[in-house]
């Protein structure tokens, strides 16, 4: 029987092109029409250690959640058959190498040593051994899973004959085996994979050939097993969609905004929407185009900072993408911007800390920082969004706002959206609107850059003619120069301090919230960024089972719009109202409670660095709101 929806863990070791069996088989699969989400784990060292690939294809929907137990588990190496058996559905399917059935545990050096111990635990509970055999065995016998053996090595020795290839060199084509295997369970058709690998190796054939000769191997070995999860025809029924990750969506975005400068220093998850950037900035720019994008790698984030404020000054649309020790580096420079009003946008990508913490897992516990941080006060706007197309359209509207209303806008990702693959709706471009705010092109002799009659002074470019403009780091006057008078600070600091309520009172409702949900709900969920789709999905789910549920989906976090909050919370009594977020501190509640004076004491919150997942919420939600538990610590996943 064809299903609706298989959910599968591709892994292997750190550097053997995991992340490439991502990107061929989820291109295939959207290829056909399904709708994917993919999320990628993997370690902070360049090679070696565990890493894997956690996806989720539908025929009926685009995903929004991951989910356990997987339907698949396609294993490079016995350390992912060993990490992640416990992870298998009843009645799935294991895909594995042949010869690392022999494999211990013991003979695995690059498991960690809590790691060892937790599988160790494991294989104590179910009365085995640590060894794959061992493992297999108790997989097919006690929970029904289909063993399906690839031997890797005739696999590879054929592939080397075939195409006379340097046997040293086979390691790195193991990855076309697992996208070769997964798609002969899932019964792809040949066409959609070799368009998939015609892409992904633009410009070399050979490659294709050599993918699409282990692929026919696989697909002999595993004959019999084609479609052994064979999915139903996809019913979604648009023709067109984007696959992209949230640092692609970003890095497009920021295109279609007119950003022309693009500062970063390489840092895990930001450095992929710059690098993406520097690919753009060699496209040739049609006659009328406002000049070619430059991005530039600095010495450290400060150079990041500066060097994009400086362009902005030049009247340049200007950004820089970091993660929470780079913005920590970038505070003084973000402060020199609030100071003079210079528009410019920073994209926050939240991963694990504190300190270097964890530099490729996700989280949400910088929220207090991106608000606060920097001393002083002055004008800021944090944006936070919650999937891939709200990641396109809040880009564009973060350089509206810094440039319209003058002042830094924080726009605040994480790793989780950073790095999932997913299909969804191309955006429409055709929507989108440009706004640069007031600009003086031509000065008269009179012009007062931080003229005080207005809130927002019209803005003039470094170089316009006829205008002459001061720019410094201590308290000035409505020309820029030094001044320390009590009068005009008072004014000065007001002036810039309350553009946040008329920045809070221009931009419409749904830029600062979107609900989700029953209209007359028994609960209401609160979260902000890549909470949103797991949560619209444990909603949803309950709904089925007579529990009517509402989602708040925060997207405007600063100036912090504590009217329309305080007006949706006041749907329920606050026992049932409850916080998720990837955090210790369930944050997001301090901050309702600092803007509304309402305290919410309920909260599911998980910071291992893995996003939460569909099970393991429904769950969580289900003894807050049904039960009697105030506060759910979730940690499932490798």
């Amino acid at each position: 029987m064809a299903l609706e929806e298989v959910s599968a863990i591709l892994g292997g070791p750190q550097g053997a092109g995991v992340e490439t069996s991502m990107a061929i088989l989820t291109r295939a699969l959207a290829r056909r029409g399904y709708g994917v989400l993919a999320d990628r784990e993997y370690y902070s060292n360049i090679t070696g250690r565990h890493s894997y690939i956690h996806l989720r294809v539908s025929s009926t929907r685009y995903p929004r959640s991951l989910n356990y137990p997987v339907d698949l588990l396609v294993a490079m190496d016995a350390e992912t058959v060993l990490i992640h058996f416990t992870d298998l559905a009843r009645e799935g399917a294991l895909i594995y190498d042949k010869g690392t059935s022999s494999k211990h545990l013991d003979e695995i050096p690059s498991v960690e040593v809590d790691t060892r111990r937790r599988i160790r635990k494991a294989c104590e509970e179910r009365g085995i051994e640590c060894r794959v055999s061992e493992v297999l065995k108790h997989l097919e016998v006690e929970l029904g899973v289909k063993l399906l053996g690839v031997d890797f090595s005739t696999a590879l020795k054929s592939l080397a004959g075939a195409f006379k290839l340097d046997p040293r060199q086979l390691s790195r084509y193991a990855s076309g085996i697992l996208v070769s295997a997964a798609a002969v369970v899932l019964d792809l058709d040949d066409s959609a994979l070799d368009y998939a690998l015609r892409v992904h190796f633009k410009g070399r054939e050979d490659l294709v050939q050599q993918n699409l000769h282990i692929y026919r191997v696989v697909s002999a070995e595993l004959g019999n097993y084609r479609g052994t999860l064979k999915l139903e025809k996809p019913s979604i029924g648009l023709s067109k969609v984007l696959l992209a990750t949230g640092n692609d969506v970003v890095a497009m975005a920021k295109v279609v905004a007119g950003v022309r400068y693009q500062s970063y220093y390489p840092i895990t998850p930001a450095a992929d929407e710059s690098l993406l950037l520097e690919r753009y900035g060699y496209v040739e720019y049609g006659e009328g185009s406002l000049g070619p994008l430059i991005v530039m790698q600095t010495e450290d984030e400060i150079a990041a900072i500066t060097s994009a404020i400086g362009a902005s000054l030049t009247g340049t649309r200007s950004s820089t993408s970091t993660s929470g020790p780079g913005f920590d580096l970038m505070v003084e420079g973000i402060s020199f911007a609030g100071a003079n009003e210079v528009p410019v946008v920073i994209t926050y990508y939240q991963r694990g800390g504190p300190s270097t913490g964890q530099p490729t897992r996700g989280s949400q516990s910088d929220l207090m920082n991106s608000i606060f941080a920097a001393h002083g006060e002055f004008a800021r706007v944090v944006l936070a969004s919650g999937d891939h197309l709200e990641a396109f359209y809040d880009t564009i509207l973060a350089f509206n706002i810094a440039e319209r209303f003058q002042v830094p806008v924080i726009h605040l990702l994480d790793k989780f959206l950073a790095n999932s693959l997913a299909t969804f709706p191309i955006p429409d471009i055709d929507t989108v609107t440009i706004d640069r705010g007031e600009v003086v092109y031509r000065g008269n002799g009179t012009y007062r850059r931080f003229d005080l009659s207005r809130t927002i002074s019209p803005r003039a470019y470094l170089g316009a003619e006829g205008v002459v403009l001061w720019y410094t780091g201590d308290e000035h006057d409505e020309y820029g120069h030094i001044s320390e008078d009590p009068e005009v600070r008072v004014a000065m600091y007001s002036k810039r301090v309350e553009k946040l309520k008329l920045i809070e009172e221009s931009l419409p409702r749904e830029r600062k919230l979107v609900v989700y949900g029953d209209r007359d709900p028994d609960y209401i969920v609160i979260g902000w960024g890549f909470v949103k789709g797991v949560a619209l999905d444990a909603v949803e789910y309950l709904e089925r089972r007579g529990i009517r549920g509402r989602y708040l989906n925060l997207r405007l976090l600063w100036p912090f719009p504590a009217r329309e909050v305080a007006e949706e919370i006041s749907r329920v009594p606050r026992e049932k109202i409850v916080v998720v977020e990837h955090s210790y501190g369930a944050n997001v509640a301090s901050l309702i409670a600092m803007g509304t004076g309402i305290v919410i004491e309920k909260s599911v919150v998980k910071f291992t660095g893995r996003p939460i997942t569909l099970n393991e919420l429904v769950d969580a939600l289900e003894r807050v709101v049904v039960g009697k538990e105030r506060r759910v610590v979730l940690s499932y996943g490798a």
